[in-house]
């Protein structure tokens, strides 16, 4: 016997309901866990290779304390801010959970040994999206090079001239160097630090 219309079509809502509601419910979910971990504590606290490693160095930089009061924060540098990018983001940082559980850098000696890769994994991809998180703060065409030191101001009309972006000329400002850099290697424009870094870590 064929199936009544209205009972079909209130089935139908009924599913659909459902379905939002649990749509709604899962991204929420993830909308929390996403925002829970994108803050300056759970990257400091949480982790104990960023605690007694980068976030010590951090704490001694003008991203971290300064005269204007503005704090750069873990994810401000870290996380990029539009949601497809900042979901990619998290999805990489999966691979840093598996380190995390399995200790791969939980001790100085151990993150100073890793230090190199890590930096230039982070430096290269700071060069592919053209410094993306530095500019959430920092804005080329904001920049007033009459008020700047004049070495700084010459500094920042050539890289604009030559089309560098913040991470070309200022690698180490919120973390220490690796022992391996060498600014001779470094020249903007034809720095070897962005070519692809071994990616076992």
């Amino acid at each position: 016997m064929p199936e009544n219309k209205p009972k079909k079509d209130r089935r139908m809502v009924t599913i659909l309901i459902i379905g939002l509601v649990i749509g709604i419910l899962f991204w929420s979910s993830f909308n929390t866990a996403i925002e829970a971990t994108n803050t300056e504590n759970f990257c400091s606290t949480s982790c104990h290779e960023m605690e007694v490693n980068v976030y010590e160095e951090y704490m001694d930089t003008n991203h971290y304390v300064n005269r204007t009061g503005v704090r750069a924060t873990c994810p401000d540098c870290h996380v990029p801010q539009e949601t497809i990018s900042k979901f990619m983001r998290k999805l990489q940082a999966s691979r840093e959970v598996y380190h995390h559980l399995m200790g791969t850098i939980d001790t100085p000696a151990k993150f100073d040994a890793e230090r190199m890769l890590l930096a230039r994994r982070v430096w290269r991809t700071m060069k592919e999206t053209d410094s993306r998180e530095c500019r959430n703060c920092h804005e080329v065409l904001s920049m007033d090079y009459d008020k700047q030191e004049p070495r700084s101001a010459e500094r920042h009309e050539q890289a604009e001239e030559l089309d560098l972006t913040c991470i070309d000329c200022h690698k180490g400002i919120a973390h220490r160097l690796p022992a391996e850099y060498d600014p001779e290697q470094d020249i903007p424009g034809e720095s070897i630090y962005y070519d692809k870094a071994d990616t076992s870590l």
